[in-house]
C-alpha cells in the first residue's frame, strides 16, 4: 500500500535532525512521496537542500500566515522564479490565521492574494492555511477565482462544513490529517465522510498533530498511515482503496511530481498493490 504525505515539515526541529532515520520509517511504512511545506520564503534555501537530497522528496515555497508581517517586502516575481525550480511543487503555505493572529489581518490577506496569483501564473496548486478564518478564507477565494482559475487544496483541515463546501465548488481539493483520529472531531470526520472521491487527501503536518495510536509523540510522515486507516475507516472503505484515490488524487493536483519518483530510493511498491 503506497500513500504520499502531502504536508510535512522536515526542516523543522526533530524531523531535521533525524532526517535519514525520518525517511527510513517513511519508506518502511509505504510512504513513497512526500511534499516538504516552505513557512518563510527567507528560509527556502533550506527548505529546498532537503528536496534536492532525495529522490522522492518535494517542496513548495511560500510564506506562512503566521509570518506574513515579516515577508511584507516579498514581491510577486520573486515567487514566481523561486516556483521555477524543478523540485517545487506548489505554492504556499499562505492563507489566513486568525486562531493566534501572528500577523496582522490586512498583511495575512494581502500575502493570501499575492500566493494566489503566484499559483495562478505558474500553475502549481496554491497550499491554504486557514484557522478561525472559515468566512475570509472563502470570500478571497471566490473573488480571486473570479479573476482567473487556479488549483488549490485546504490543507490540515479542520474547519467547518461551509468552507469546504465552497472550497469544493471552487475545484479545491480537501487534505485530512491526524485530527480525523482524534475522539473530539467527529464533526470533522463527517465532513471527510462526504468530500467527493476525487478530491481527497491525506498529509501529517508533521512535526505536529499525531494521529492516535501515536498521541503524545512528535509527528512524522510513517505516520499518515493511521490518517489513513481513519479516513478509510469513516467512509467505509479499505485502507488499500484509501490510500489509491488519495495517491492519484495527489499526483493530479500536484501534477509536477513524476509519478515514478514515487518509487525511487527504495520506495514503495507501484500502485498496483495498493
Amino acid at each position: 500500500m503506497m500513500l504520499v504525505d502531502s504536508h510535512c515539515h522536515l526542516d523543522f526541529p526533530y524531523l531535521s535532525d533525524q532526517m535519514d532515520d525520518v525517511l527510513a520509517r517513511a519508506n518502511e511504512a509505504g510512504i513513497g512521496t512526500l511534499v516538504t511545506i516552505s513557512t518563510r520564503v527567507r528560509d527556502f534555501p533550506t527548505v529546498r537542500a532537503i528536496a534536492e537530497a532525495h529522490e522522492n522528496v518535494f517542496c513548495s515555497v511560500g510564506t506562512h500566515p503566521h509570518n506574513a508581517a515579516e515577508e511584507r517586502d516579498l514581491q510577486l516575481d520573486e515567487l514566481i522564479a523561486l516556483a521555477d525550480h524543478p523540485k517545487v511543487v506548489a505554492i504556499g503555505e499562505a492563507g489566513l490565521d486568525y486562531h493566534y493572529d501572528n500577523s496582522p489581518r490586512d498583511d495575512q490577506a494581502a500575502s493570501f492574494r499575492m500566493h494566489i496569483a503566484a499559483a495562478r501564473v505558474t500553475g502549481l496548486p496554491l497550499v491554504i492555511h486557514t484557522r478561525d478564518a472559515d468566512e475570509d478564507t472563502a470570500l478571497i477565494l471566490e473573488e480571486e477565482t473570479k479573476k482567473g482559475p487556479f488549483s488549490a487544496v485546504l490543507h490540515c483541515f479542520t474547519a467547518g462544513r461551509q468552507l469546504a463546501e465552497r472550497g469544493l465548488a471552487l475545484g479545491a481539493f480537501v487534505s485530512f490529517s491526524g485530527v480525523i483520529t482524534f475522539k473530539n472531531a467527529e464533526e470533522l470526520r463527517q465532513i471527510a465522510r462526504d468530500v467527493p472521491d476525487d478530491r481527497l487527501l491525506v498529509e501529517t503536518d508533521a512535526p505536529f498533530l499525531a494521529p492516535e495510536p501515536m498521541r503524545g509523540r512528535k509527528n512524522e510522515p510513517a505516520f499518515v498511515v493511521h490518517t489513513a486507516e481513519k479516513l478509510a475507516a469513516v467512509r467505509g472503505v479499505s485502507a488499500s482503496e484509501i490510500a489509491r484515490q488519495t495517491t492519484d488524487n495527489f499526483f493530479t493536483l500536484f501534477s509536477k511530481v513524476p509519478r515514478a519518483a514515487a518509487f525511487d530510493g527504495g520506495g514503495a511498491e507501484p500502485a498496483a498493490s495498493a
